[in-house]
């Protein structure tokens, strides 16, 4: 056996099918395309996605709906139990400011200001410095020994 000896196993190749070579071949002319229409032109009829034929497509049928703010992009929620969870190192002088939340992972870093909210318990007597707290946040905070600046 050589290299230029090597074929194909017999049948797992398949000729492909000329068309458009006269008449007698039995796929001339249209070349098995029919006559005009979509599928007889070149791209084998292929259109954009969400194309229905020119009917008006549905995703320009159905209303624009909703409206996203820039603004909420701004504000970053903190949770109310996720203050215990700030590690001693980050807190300076025993106070949390935006900065401390932000390193320890609750801000995105395109967030502009943050607000603690209430949800779940505080343990731990933190002082929050320049950061909003919603009014259940606030008495939470001050139950647990804490204070808001």
């Amino acid at each position: 056996m050589r290299l230029n000896t090597l074929k194909p196993a017999k049948g797992s190749r398949k000729v492909r099918t000329r068309v458009g070579r006269g008449i007698g071949s039995g796929l001339g002319k249209t070349a098995g395309r029919g006559h005009k229409g979509q599928y007889a032109r070149s791209g084998k009829g292929k259109v954009k996605p969400g194309f229905e034929g020119g009917q008006m497509p549905l995703q320009r049928r159905l209303p624009k709906v909703g409206f996203r703010s820039k603004k909420a992009h701004e504000v970053c929620e903190v949770l109310l139990y996720q203050l215990d969870s700030i590690k001693a190192d980050l807190i300076k002088d025993g106070v949390v400011d935006f900065a401390a939340l932000q390193t320890a992972g609750f801000i995105r870093t395109r967030a502009l200001r943050a607000k603690i909210v209430k949800k779940g318990e505080i343990k731990r007597a933190i002082k929050l410095k320049g950061v909003a707290v919603t009014a259940g946040a606030k008495a939470a905070i001050e139950a647990a020994g804490g204070s808001v600046e």
